[in-house]
């Protein structure tokens, strides 16, 4: 029972991956597609028909030492193969074509569900479990389309053999009498139940396989996702000379990658044994069983031949699912893996639901908080029962202990923190933007990094000049259509430089600037900070800061008190 509720639910959610696309407004080219690729499929499936009628013709030749009758069966050959070859060309791009737009859509979904409502950063947090999300996206789904399409059009490709097939093999095999009881179409049923005996025989021994494909897929995507960290962090390695200590991570990931496939390996030798043994066991069995029927005069050798063939279509019909099954166990351990990460997705939701308090816009140019607890994903509390009140135009300088939770109120502020209560009413109609201590930086051209996150063709090249210049980086003025990794080309005073002009760029009414310029010199940092004065005069500023030179840029103070034994509260002054 457990089993089939089991089997229930894999194709319910099979079914609810594959589905939306086909009912999506975009389904129309993909359908077209599908139509084609079927077509030429049951095309081929008409092709071996014809090849297994050729057969009995060809093979006649010979026993008839009919020259003419050959050399007309060698121009029908020549005929079907090219139209076969024409078939399958047109079948493979036609099915290409078709898993590039399946993919396509699949990829334009799952990015969307995934930075939705910031699930990307939330994940992190309520969902540990769920590994590399971003291999999920690019190689899954990938594998889902190919995999999927791959088997649908082999079993539909089966299925339709072994209906054009069953009929001729039934007819050509004639009956056999065993104990007085004569067998019609007898090779029909040796057929079935050589390829049924074949095929749970194929399930027994592979049946692993599934669960090491999964396995293999997450350390792989780990290993990889080791490398990325180290070109992201170059710097930082470099400095502190860990390249012992990096070498000896990626020795580590990379040996459970090589032990999965050391796992993988031993158990397809073993489906390989027996499906190697299982196939050309097939090659002759057709023979040995039908050739009483030719040596007593029964039949000719074309039919033979012919008997022979057919039963190899049938047989190899039946037997789908052994030549299919390390497709199908990669399949189904792919489908898995995307369910697990559209489970993740939906939970991460729920638990956003049910941990958030309420944010929302307010009902007048202020920021509000009101009883806001905050606390760590183990529920220490960071924050208890704070209420105040922002006016706009009231700069607030944050201070208190490293540690004590001011960054994860600017958090809560932004909506990408789940572990808190109470309720922020945010300003009505206002534009809010945060910078945090390390700017985050696209990788692509300079004037994309700055306008971020506005797009760079809404902001002309002119403003994006003036805005580097202002804030003291007027050498990259020449630059703004170079692509290069920013994040590893400029120092971290020069990034947060360039996050100062975004702030310039996209004139926020309140801007929440967290140690956003603690990279910088204090001189540096009370420049910009008076250039912020001088050009957004209006937006209201909100920094977290441990500089006491910071007070001159705030008119207020808000002061994180820790007290040892009791919950920490915030003070304003």
């Amino acid at each position: 029972m457990q089993s089939s509720q089991s089997h229930a639910a894999f194709w319910s959610a099979f079914w609810a991956l594959a589905r939306p696309y086909w009912v999506s407004d975009g389904r129309r080219k993909g359908v077209l597609l599908l139509l084609s690729v079927v077509g030429f499929t049951l095309a081929l499936v008409w092709a071996e028909v014809q090849f297994n009628d050729w057969n009995k013709g060809f093979y006649d030749t010979f026993e008839h030492k009919d020259r003419l009758g050959f050399y007309l069966e060698l121009g029908r050959f020549t005929l079907l193969a090219v139209l076969f070859i024409v078939l399958a060309v047109y079948k493979q791009y036609l099915q290409q074509m078709l898993m590039i737009e399946w993919r396509a859509w699949l990829t334009d979904n799952y990015l969307a569900d995934w930075l939705a409502g910031q699930a990307y950063y939330r994940l992190q947090l309520l969902d540990r479990g769920t590994d590399n999300p971003d291999q999920r996206i690019a190689d899954d789904l990938n594998i889902f389309v190919d995999l999927t399409l791959s088997l649908a059009l082999g079993l539909l490709s089966a299925l339709v053999t072994l209906v054009s097939f069953v009929g001729i093999l039934w007819t050509i095999s004639g009956p056999l009498e065993v104990g007085g009881v004569t067998i019609q179409g007898y090779m029909v049923w040796v057929a079935l139940a050589y390829a049924i005996a074949g095929t749970w025989l194929t399930h027994v021994i592979g049946r692993p396989l599934i669960g090491l494909n999964f396995a293999r897929q997450r350390v792989e995507a780990d290993f990889r996702f080791s490398l990325v960290r180290l070109r992201e962090n170059s710097e930082g390695v470099a400095l502190y000379a860990g390249e012992a200590g990096e070498f000896a991570n990626f020795k580590g990931r990379f040996a459970e990658v090589i032990e999965k496939w050391w796992a993988i390996m031993l158990k397809q030798k073993q489906i390989t044994w027996f499906t190697s043994f299982y196939g050309q066991l097939a090659i002759i069995f057709p023979f040995v069983v039908s050739a009483p029927r030719y040596f007593s005069g029964g039949a000719p050798l074309g039919s033979i031949f012919q008997t022979a063939s057919a039963f190899g279509q049938v047989q190899g019909s039946l037997s789908w699912f052994i030549s299919a099954y390390p497709s199908f166990a990669a399949w189904k351990a792919t489908v898995d893996r995307i369910t697990g990460f559209k489970l993740a997705l939906a939970h991460v939701r729920e638990e956003a639901d049910r941990l958030d308090g309420d944010r929302m816009e307010g009902a007048d140019a202020g920021l509000t908080l009101e009883h806001l607890a905050l606390s760590l994903p183990q529920g220490t509390p960071l924050l208890a029962d704070a209420s105040l009140r922002l006016a706009p135009g009231e700069n607030v300088l944050v201070t208190g202990p490293s540690g004590a939770g001011k960054s994860t109120l600017f958090r809560a502020l932004a909506g990408i923190w789940p572990y808190w209560k109470g309720r922020i009413l945010l300003p009505k109609g206002a534009r809010l933007l945060f910078l945090p201590q390390k700017p985050y930086l696209p990788i692509g051209a300079l004037k994309n990094a700055v306008a971020y996150p506005a797009e760079a063709g809404a902001v002309g090249d002119a403003e994006i000049a003036e805005a580097l210049a202002a804030v003291g980086l007027g050498a990259l003025r020449g630059d703004l259509g170079r692509e290069e990794n920013w994040a590893q080309v400029l120092s971290g005073g020069e990034q947060q430089r360039v996050a100062f002009a975004r702030a310039l760029i996209n004139r926020p009414e309140w801007l929440f600037l967290d140690e956003a310029s603690a990279a910088l010199p204090e001189q540096a940092q009370a420049d910009l900070y008076a250039l912020l004065r001088e050009r957004l005069p209006q937006t209201t500023l909100v920094s977290i800061g441990h500089r006491d030179s910071l007070a001159q840029f705030h008119g207020r103070r808000l002061r994180w008190e820790v007290t040892p034994g009791a919950a920490p509260r915030l003070a304003m002054s």
